[in-house]
């Protein structure tokens, strides 16, 4: 089996893993308790939070908050930027189209709530220009937020110059850094960001534990009331097991990430050569300014979920799109953002690889998809119709 869909999720390190379960062995106790297993357990997690603020290079413990994952850290984050707007009369949101949908269906909501929200268009090469996010912002904008790293075609957005410009504007910038947290260098200061989001099983941590950076001094909304955990900001019993396990795998993902990034750009870069030879294909999105193990392609003629099922019999595990909205026969948002038409957008496929797979895999896969294409191909009557001159070839 060659697992390609790190996109989705990753398997989770053996050191994570191993703190995990100590954790459950060892440090039980409820961190909210006064006793000594309560208080060890509270140590544990005060210390794992002080990792992740060196990890993303944030000030203190303060402005870390663990959350069940970056779907939620993404509406916490929103929620505070609009509260804080709509405080001071500022009912303005600057987004983008290819946003991940907890993102896009947050604004849906705060747009039925009054705010007006602006959707900047994406380049085809998958990139978001500064100038656009400035030319937008208004006198009442409470809020820009754009994606660090696209979880569907990888682009890598300049997000230290879009938050440099929030800055100086004196507007509250959040990147949702779900895809690149443990994947890039990110660096909470450097980069001017006030919010980020982050999900622990996107850099070999486990699923159900993330959390959301919240710059000093930006008071906080709360989404989940009942307690004084996290400062308050988010009641419930901390997941300490998770969250140790979150620490681990984010440090030892940060410790090898240049090494790792190196390898994978290398097996990236052979991927998208060979996919590059099948007729009338095309990479989605910037072919280097992207994720390291990023790789998504759309084929003409085809559709996407034929060839994933086809992959899969020859033992390749990919995707079409975001895991998210896996169950949905619509094209990807992504892609129609960028400028794909429906009938291309449908025939896509994301591959994402990581430092683990093998220069062998990587050949089987260039193999295994050309296969697999020119099987679906033949007995396509859309092909038939691009073939024979009916239809135009767009690609």
């Amino acid at each position: 089996m060659i697992y390609a869909d790190n996109a989705a999720t990753t398997k989770m390190s053996d050191a994570a893993i191993d703190a995990m379960v100590a954790c459950m062995k060892e440090n039980y106790g409820n961190p909210s308790s006064l006793y000594v297993v309560g208080q060890k357990a509270k140590e544990v997690l005060e210390d794992a939070r002080e990792e992740v603020v060196k990890a993303i290079g944030a000030d203190n413990f303060r402005e870390i908050i663990f959350t069940s994952g970056g779907s939620e850290a993404d509406n916490q984050a929103l929620r505070t930027a609009a509260e804080i707007g709509k405080k001071n009369g500022k009912m303005h949101i600057i987004s983008s189209a290819f946003e991940h949908h907890a993102i896009l269906h947050t604004l849906k909501r705060l747009e039925k709530e009054g705010f007006e929200i602006t959707l900047l268009d994406v380049h085809e090469n998958g990139l978001i220009k500064p100038e656009e996010v400035a030319a937008a912002i208004r006198e009442d904008t409470c809020l820009v937020t754009i994606m660090y790293a696209n979880n569907e075609i990888g682009t890598i957005q300049p997000i230290r110059e879009i938050g440099a410009i929030c800055r100086e504007k004196k507007v509250l910038f959040h990147t949702d850094a779900v895809q690149a947290v443990g994947h890039i260098k990110v660096n909470v200061k450097d980069d001017n960001i006030d919010m980020l989001s982050a999900s622990a099983h996107k850099f070999h941590g486990p699923k159900g534990t993330g959390f959301l950076y919240v710059r000093k001094g930006i008071p906080i909304t709360n989404l989940i009331e009942g307690g004084a955990q996290e400062r308050g900001k988010r009641a419930g019993t901390e997941n300490v097991p998770g969250i140790v396990a979150t620490s681990v795998a984010l440090t030892e993902a940060i410790e090898n990430l240049e090494k790792n990034a190196e390898i994978t750009k290398v097996k990236r870069d052979r991927l998208i050569a060979g996919l590059k030879e099948i007729p009338h294909s095309a990479i989605n999105g910037d072919e280097t300014n992207r994720l390291p193990g990023n790789v998504n392609f759309c084929f003409e003629g085809i559709e996407g979920e034929s060839l994933l099922l086809l992959l899969d019999d020859k033992g390749i595990q990919a995707s079409s799109g975001s895991a998210c909205t896996s169950g949905s026969l619509d094209p990807s948002h992504v892609l129609l953002a960028i400028g794909r038409v429906h009938d291309v957008a449908h025939g896509s496929l994301r591959l994402t690889i990581n430092e683990e797979t093998t220069d062998e895999d990587v050949e089987y896969i260039i193999k295994s998809v050309k296969e697999v294409v020119e099987y679906l191909r033949s007995f396509s009557p859309i092909w038939r119709d691009l073939v024979a001159g009916k239809k135009q070839f767009i690609l």
